[in-house]
């Protein structure tokens, strides 16, 4: 490369410009307004798959293409059925993933009682962006994200460091295409998320209503949804109790009757007799299936898939699959996915997404290690991090403002400058002209080619500023990349 630092980063401006005031106007009039009517929405195509992946890839594309977008939907909706070797043979080296939580504690054990909690961390993040980036089962991939802020931990609270990878494994994945009853059952019972939310000192004595209160206000009913403060106090001396293991069998889940209140509790105007660990099961089968469940759950996955605020109907028609089908993961999907597409409006890419589309646009080889993670941090969204138990924000204000980590990144993996990160631009086109090679990687990163004339417009003031071929392709990727375009899927 002949072009410095400085007329590097000029020249991939001048692209961003470019790029923001012609490829961006689809998405600029949906928000704006102009709402296109569903009929006339295609079925197919580069958005939907922004919406439904990690960033689409080639093969991706060419998948739908060929069978075409439900079907391809149907097909991701049974990842037991994908062949994921690609992102297998890359988890092979995080042995702490099929670890049981007292292993997984001995792995950060060291001498004279010093703990390094840093091995299985890294390896959790590392493992979750490496399927983010490389598995085909894309879709299971962004509900497991999904549920990862539905149901969020922090591993920097107490001794959750080891025992959300137990969680992950255990709870999220496990259920993340199933029934959310068996989710919501599995996370009430997970040693990670009673740390968490501090009910393994949930005593008789005095009672600790963090979780009694989280699991109605954000994971079953939502605020709103029909429960009082007594209802909390009463539920939070059902899980009195309920804690983990501290000596053998480290970390694991049990219920303590010491530490039990045995009277009569009154919960959503349910009368819970004396029965010990029952009790507090009781009221989760009432949460699970509860009409405020149901529209709380729907709303936040239409959220996801289709708009920051998304429409109505779709919200209640997903609900009603979910009360139908008793908290079918896959029924609700189907509403949202199959009658909501078609409305779905531009959503800010948050920061993992920007990252992971960008990987997987380009076929970068990465080992989603600690410059990536790093990388994650500047921009906000440093996976299992959030500290608090709404989970990262999954509306586009809280992320618009912090642009400057994105652009660097953008320089950064067109320069080949990230440890760890390479990308090929050599092997993924043989065009040969300026205006080629724009269009080329627009398809690829944006999902359009841009206008003609623009191209042009563009090709020759790089060529005039001084670019040579060898220049051309990493300046017209980062300035892509870094492009208000790329910033939305």
């Amino acid at each position: 490369m002949t072009l410095s630092r400085r007329d590097f980063l000029r020249l991939a401006g001048l692209v961003a410009s470019g790029v923001a005031t012609s490829a961006c106007a689809p998405v600029y009039n949906k928000l704006a307004g102009d709402f296109q009517n569903p009929a006339n929405v295609s079925s197919v195509g580069f958005p939907e798959l922004s919406r439904l992946t990690f960033g689409p890839r080639g093969e991706d594309r060419a998948r739908v293409a060929e069978i075409g977008l439900n079907a391809w939907i149907e097909e991701q909706l049974a990842p037991e059925a994908i062949d994921d070797a690609p992102a297998d043979w890359r988890l092979r080296r995080f042995p702490s993933l099929n670890m049981d939580a007292n292993e997984i504690f001995e792995m950060g054990n060291k001498l004279f009682d010093d703990l390094d909690v840093t091995p299985p961390i890294n390896e959790l993040r590392q493992a979750t962006l490496t399927c983010q980036v490389y598995s085909r089962r894309q879709l299971y991939e962004v509900m497991a994200e999904f549920w990862s802020d539905h149901f969020n931990i922090s591993v920097n609270k107490g001794i959750c460091w080891f025992l959300k990878t137990v969680d992950d494994r255990e709870t999220i994945r496990k259920h993340a295409l199933g029934n959310f009853r068996d989710l919501l059952w599995a996370s009430a019972h997970s040693p990670a998320m009673l740390v968490y939310l501090d009910n393994q000192v949930n005593y008789a004595s005095h009672p600790n209503e963090n979780y009694a209160r989280e699991i109605m206000e954000l994971h079953t009913l939502g605020v709103g949804g029909g429960y009082t403060q007594r209802d909390v106090m009463e539920l939070a001396r059902c899980f009195t109790g309920w804690t983990v293991k501290e000596h053998f069998w480290y970390g694991d889940f049990t219920f303590n009757p010491d530490f039990h209140d045995t009277g009569v509790k009154e919960v959503l105007g349910l009368t819970i007799q004396p029965n010990g660990q029952s009790e507090a099961e009781q009221v989760i089968e009432t949460l699970a299936t509860h009409p405020s469940t149901a529209r709380f759950v729907a709303t936040k996955l239409a959220r996801r898939f289709i708009a920051d605020e998304p429409p109505e109907e779709i919200v209640e028609r997903a609900a009603t699959a979910f009360a139908e089908t008793d908290g079918d993961i896959k029924a609700v999907l189907r509403v949202i996915l199959f009658e909501g597409l078609a409305y779905a409006r531009p959503k800010f890419k948050r920061p993992v997404n920007f990252i992971t589309s960008s990987l997987r646009a380009l076929n970068a080889q990465t080992d989603a290690g600690q410059n990536i993670v790093d990388t994650l941090a500047r921009m906000g969204q440093l996976p299992f991090g959030w500290p608090t138990p709404d989970g990262y924000p999954d509306r586009a204000a809280p992320w618009s403002g912090n642009l400057m980590p994105r652009w660097q990144f953008a320089m950064a993996l067109a320069r080949n400058e990230i440890n760890g990160t390479q990308i090929n631009l050599t092997e993924l086109t043989n065009a040969d002209s300026p205006s080629r090679l724009i269009d080329h990687f627009s398809s690829l990163l944006i999902g359009v080619q841009l206008p003609a004339t623009k191209r042009d417009e563009l090709a020759a003031a790089l060529q005039e500023a001084g670019a040579t071929d060898g220049d051309l392709p990493p300046v017209i990727v980062a300035g892509l990349a870094a492009s208000p375009a790329f910033q939305w899927r």
